[in-house]
């Protein structure tokens, strides 16, 4: 629940502390905060719990929460009016509403629900067939999982530098493409099956959505009006985080009753249709930043 109420409040307040034509650097700089978290979190954690102990681990994980609230009490917010005082499902109605009617947000949210139930899928049958076909050690598994971690550093370096030198609408379009290349990599591990190739898949897994989260928020946060930046966020984070659970089960059900190339094959397929969606889309014809703040006044 504390993560949730985080993950909708923090890219809500973005853009009432950074200037619109940052917002791209902003996210870029958070994402990479984030990404080094994610995938330097785990191995440090599993150091300190050797050295230290659990229990004491723990105590230093409460400590570090500690300090994260004084880190965000720190920020100045901006003085804003009182929201008129209305019944919950009367904002639910109007947040899903502007998204619904959106010609940007609504091919996002379709994007990122498809992608996310892809994602899962993967990971659903992704360890049986890297330990079973692929031969992979635990230790392997772990080596190419944190490929993804990796790859999201990287993109998270390298976002600001990509999106200042193509057109806006294509950059938001490399997380979906480069997620098809993902799973066509990974397809690939069943003729060419080496740890290697499977961390390759997962390292542009990394690097090509996190490019899109960085992009496609920048785009959310400046064609939404401030008022109505919680309930859209939370919109796409429900949207995205409710189709994972469906994603796991689609992919335990694949993994059980077809072989391993099929299963591949619908993780292919389903990373195809959230590529398809959003280049059909009119968020492709978007030239830069500034001509998507133009649409939005």
């Amino acid at each position: 629940m504390g993560t949730v109420g985080f993950s909708v409040s923090a890219p809500s307040l973005v853009p009432a502390l950074v200037n619109r034509a940052h917002l791209a650097k902003a996210n870029g700089r958070l994402e990479l905060a984030r990404s080094m978290a994610f995938a330097g979190g785990p191995a440090l954690a599993g150091a300190l719990i050797a050295w230290m102990g659990a229990s004491t681990s723990f105590v230093l994980s409460f400590m570090l929460s500690l300090a994260a609230v004084g880190f965000l009490n720190q920020i100045k917010e901006p003085a804003r009016q009182a929201a008129p005082d209305r019944h919950p499902w009367l904002e639910l109605k109007d947040g899903a509403h502007f998204v619904w009617t959106h010609e940007f947000l609504r091919p996002i949210l379709f994007t990122s629900v498809a992608w996310n139930i892809s994602w899962f899928v993967l990971q659903a049958i992704y360890v049986p067939y890297a330990i079973r076909t692929l031969g992979m050690s635990s230790s392997a598994v772990g080596l190419t999982l944190a490929c993804y971690g990796a790859g999201m550093i990287f993109g998270s370096l390298l976002a600001s530098k990509i999106v200042a030198r193509m057109a806006f609408g294509n950059a938001i379009l490399l997380g979906p493409f480069f997620s098809v290349l993902a799973a066509a990599v990974m397809a690939a591990t069943h003729f060419w099956p080496a740890s290697a190739v499977a961390g390759l898949s997962y390292f542009l897994f990394g690097f090509g959505p996190i490019i899109w989260t960085i992009t496609s928020t920048t785009l959310r946060q400046s064609v939404t009006p401030n008022t109505l930046m919680g309930r859209v966020t939370a919109i796409n984070i429900v949207a995205g985080t409710g189709a994972r659970p469906i994603g796991a089960l689609l992919g335990g059900l694949v993994g059980e009753t077809f072989s391993d190339l099929a299963s591949l094959l619908v993780v292919v397929a389903g990373f195809s249709v959230q590529a398809i969606i959003i280049s059909l889309s009119r968020v492709r014809s978007l030239q830069s930043l500034s001509e998507l703040q133009e649409r939005s006044n």
